[in-house]
């Protein structure tokens, strides 16, 4: 037992010999492991943020809202100032640009949206994350403009569709005036890729939202056509549709005018609809009138600037105007007009798939009024048919049954001896004779319409406005609305030529103007016609007035009135001149 107990002593001397832990030691370790306690906590929220990001970017399937909630998500997750997205269009420029973190009145102090020029172009032509420290150190920096907010940090990530590259995740200014690391640019890639689906979808969906009401209108098109519905109408409905289809701020419809290469606005929906309405389109000067020429679709960033356009009036017309695309309407063999389609200045150019989209409903549309216009012509080689069957009944039948009473009278004429019985007679073989006269006169007239009428008041109007351009040196700018061709009496037609004839004759020989306006309009009771210029003005003793008292006569006998008057807010005349259709 002593020698047992003798070593169990040393052993308990040699560990109270052995020096403790420091305490000092003790305490970074714990801070050590609560610091990797801290960051495991904060990777947990950010990776929980994720998730919620990803869920609240795939939870909708308007495309507007997605991308909103793109940017404002990724502008969340990385803790940065700034976040913008931007799509990407033809030739590598940003078709539209998505800001988040600026307030709207230091987006209007900015102007225009980049293109895609400098770093964001960078991404753009290399699709793949760029993380900078200072972008204007960057070579390829192209600076910022005026009233922009300072910029210094920035993270750049791209948006992939499949193979396609969609647009940019743009982020600058990371708070705290840190830089961006490479957990921010991993957590920014997975957004981008759940974002890709998120907008795949959202495309998907608008696709078929589309689509389902281009089929609709295509339907509620082609029953209203062959029903019998005024093409006119059927044509203010159909740019209804597509204004409504393409997100558009006004869809006209300019159709050809018979006998000429020129095109009128014959309908309109949206913005100033109404002062488009009526508008003469030259096929040479105007832009629709080369795509109706040339039967090829044109895209235009800014109308009211595109050099394609050379006449001033619809330069007027289309002042505030921008991003706009124009379509030939009808087959490959016979275009009917020209679908245009405009969006105001400041917003972005209409997307590829709505260009296609309105191509295929107007395809349609005109397919629709090509079998229409068939049709009617059908039902009228019938009528036609039915008159000339008619007129031979009475010229074969009823004339020739006609002309023998006659003879049976005159016969009868020598059998009878009383004078009052055979004066009778006679006047009775008269009106036969008569009778057989308007026969006559309406078989001929049942001829003549087979044949065809001349040429509209429309065309008329029209090739008076091109022979007037020579004696005023400019060509009148035209306004014709109403059913000029149907409404208007034949009658009434050399009336209204003679009005525009004399009074385009005034302002050439005596007003010295450089612009004039003509507008015919044609309502269910009565014709107007207002001639605007912008010239010297009526002088204050006229000494001679025949031209004008005659256009007052004229408006007199068709129970009218006829007016003179300066122009309002600047120098000129305002001709006016109307008439009622006679009962």
């Amino acid at each position: 037992m002593p020698d047992e107990a003798e070593p169990q002593k040393k052993r308990a001397r040699k560990g109270a010999e052995r020096p403790p832990i420091p305490r000092m030691r003790l305490d970074e370790l714990l801070d050590e492991l609560q610091a990797h306690i801290g960051v495991v906590r904060a990777t947990r929220d950010r990776v929980h943020t994720l998730l919620e990001a990803v869920l609240a970017v795939g939870s909708d399937l308007e495309l507007e809202t997605v991308l909103r909630r793109i940017v404002e998500s990724a502008v969340s997750l990385v803790d940065a100032r700034y976040g913008a997205l931007g799509v990407i269009g033809d030739e590598e420029r940003l078709a539209r640009f998505l800001p988040v973190g600026m307030t709207s009145e230091t987006i209007a102090k900015i102007g225009p949206f980049p293109a895609g020029r400098g770093i964001l172009g960078l991404v753009i032509r290399d699709p793949h994350p760029i993380r900078l420290h200072e972008i204007s150190e960057h070579a390829d920096s192209f600076g910022f403009p005026a009233n922009h907010p300072p910029m210094h940090t920035f993270l750049g990530v791209p948006i992939r569709i499949r193979d396609e590259v969609f647009g940019n995740l743009y982020l600058t200014e990371k708070r705290g005036g840190a830089d961006f690391d490479e957990d921010d640019e991993a957590v920014l890639r997975t957004l981008a890729a759940a974002a890709g689906v998120a907008i795949d979808n959202a495309r998907l969906y608008d696709q078929a939202t589309r689509r389902e009401q281009w089929l609709t209108a295509a339907s509620e098109l082609t029953r209203s056509l062959l029903s019998g519905a005024d093409p006119s109408d059927v044509l203010r409905t159909f740019a209804g549709t597509v204004r409504e289809m393409a997100g558009a701020d006004l869809v006209t419809v300019a159709v050809s005018v018979p006998g000429t290469d020129d095109l009128v606005v014959d309908a309109a929906d949206g913005d100033a609809a109404d002062e488009l309405r009526g508008l003469v389109l030259s096929s040479g000067t105007t832009l629709a009138g080369k795509v109706y020429t040339s039967g090829e679709t044109a895209v235009s960033d800014n109308l009211s600037e595109d050099p394609r356009v050379q006449e001033s009036a619809v330069n007027d017309a289309y002042r505030g105007l921008g991003a706009a695309f124009m379509l030939p309407l009808g087959t490959s063999d016979h275009v009917r007009g020209v679908l245009q389609v405009i969006a105001h200045v400041g917003r972005p150019a209409f997307p590829e798939a709505t260009v296609a989209m309105v191509t295929g409903f107007a395809s349609h549309a005109a397919l629709a009024l090509e079998i229409a216009e068939r049709r009617r012509e059908a039902e009228l080689l019938t009528t036609f048919q039915d008159r000339d069957r008619i007129a031979r009944d009475l010229h074969d039948v009823a004339i020739q049954r006609l002309f023998a009473t006659g003879m049976s009278l005159q016969g009868v004429t020598r059998m009878v001896d009383r004078p009052e019985a055979v004066d009778l007679i006679m006047r009775n073989v008269d009106d036969l004779d008569e009778t057989i006269r308007l026969i006559r006169s309406t078989i001929f007239s049942l001829k003549a319409r087979e044949r065809g009428k001349a040429a509209g008041l429309r065309s008329r109007v029209l090739q008076l406005a091109d022979h007037a351009a020579e004696q005023l040196g400019f060509t009148p700018t035209l306004r014709l609305e109403g059913l000029l061709d149907t409404a208007v009496p034949e009658e009434m037609g050399d009336h209204i030529l003679a009005v525009i004839r004399e009074a385009l004759s005034n302002v050439a020989r005596h007003a010295h103007a450089t612009r004039v306006e003509v507008s015919l309009e044609a309502t269910p009771t009565e014709v107007g016609i207002t001639v605007t210029d912008n010239g010297v003005g009526m002088p204050t003793e006229r000494e001679r007035s025949s031209g004008l008292a005659n256009l007052a006569a004229r408006a007199a006998e068709l129970h009218g009135d006829f007016d003179v008057v300066p122009r309002d807010g600047g120098k000129g005349t305002v001709l006016s001149w109307r008439a009622r259709y006679p009962r």
